[in-house]
């Protein structure tokens, strides 16, 4: 059960629920450590449960499925970038805080690691056919957001195209580096993008 604190503001996690957070936080752990290690097709459920420390049958009560555990992972950046983007000072440009959040999220992850994730992601068919409905799925997550920051009628077309115009960059960024030596990492790609995009949306 969650309570409230002292003040009664915010929630505060039970025992039950951050047991709960915390085995499904280790199998996902377990299931992306085995994916980057083994292949996503060749890492079997049963792998996955061994690795958790917990039965496969258990498995099914936090995932209904492999897929569901890098669902799980694009979900959890995109809080983060939500929790950004909400918490932002309002009177700054929204393609700013927009940028903010996107190299935020893409800092919490090394080099190495998100080179890794990102041949994972093209390794099958399936996943880079999610690869690219992410993008759609961060769009309307970014744009939503923004509308909730900035309640305002007139600025829906402008929210709009700054969810449009950093989705964008940040898929033509991934992929220039993907594609690249190596030797500069994922954020140096994103900030030239969006150095590219600045004038053109802001003003």
């Amino acid at each position: 059960m969650t309570t409230t604190n002292h003040i009664g503001l915010e929630p505060r996690e039970g025992i039950r629920e951050r047991k709960r957070r915390q085995t499904r936080e280790r199998i996902a752990e377990a299931g992306l450590r085995l994916f980057l290690e083994r292949g996503f097709e060749e890492t079997t459920l049963d792998a996955i449960a061994e690795q958790a420390d917990i039965a496969r049958r258990t498995f099914f009560h936090y995932f209904d499925s492999k897929e569901a555990i890098l669902a799980s992972l694009q979900d959890a950046a995109e809080e983060g970038m939500r929790t950004t983007i909400l918490r932002a000072d309002p009177e700054r440009a929204p393609f700013e805080v927009v940028c903010e959040a996107m190299l935020g999220m893409i800092a919490g992850f090394g080099t190495e690691e998100a080179r890794a994730i990102d041949r994972l992601l093209r390794s099958t068919e399936t996943l880079r056919a999610r690869k690219q409905a992410n993008y759609v799925t961060q769009e309307r997550m970014i744009f939503a957001t923004l509308s909730q920051k900035w309640p305002v009628p007139e600025m829906v077309s402008k929210l709009k195209l700054v969810s449009l115009a950093c989705v964008g960059a940040l898929r033509l960024a991934a992929d220039a580096w993907s594609t690249g030596d190596g030797k500069r990492p994922l954020q140096d790609y994103v900030m030239d993008m969006f150095s590219a995009l600045r004038n053109d949306v802001t003003r």
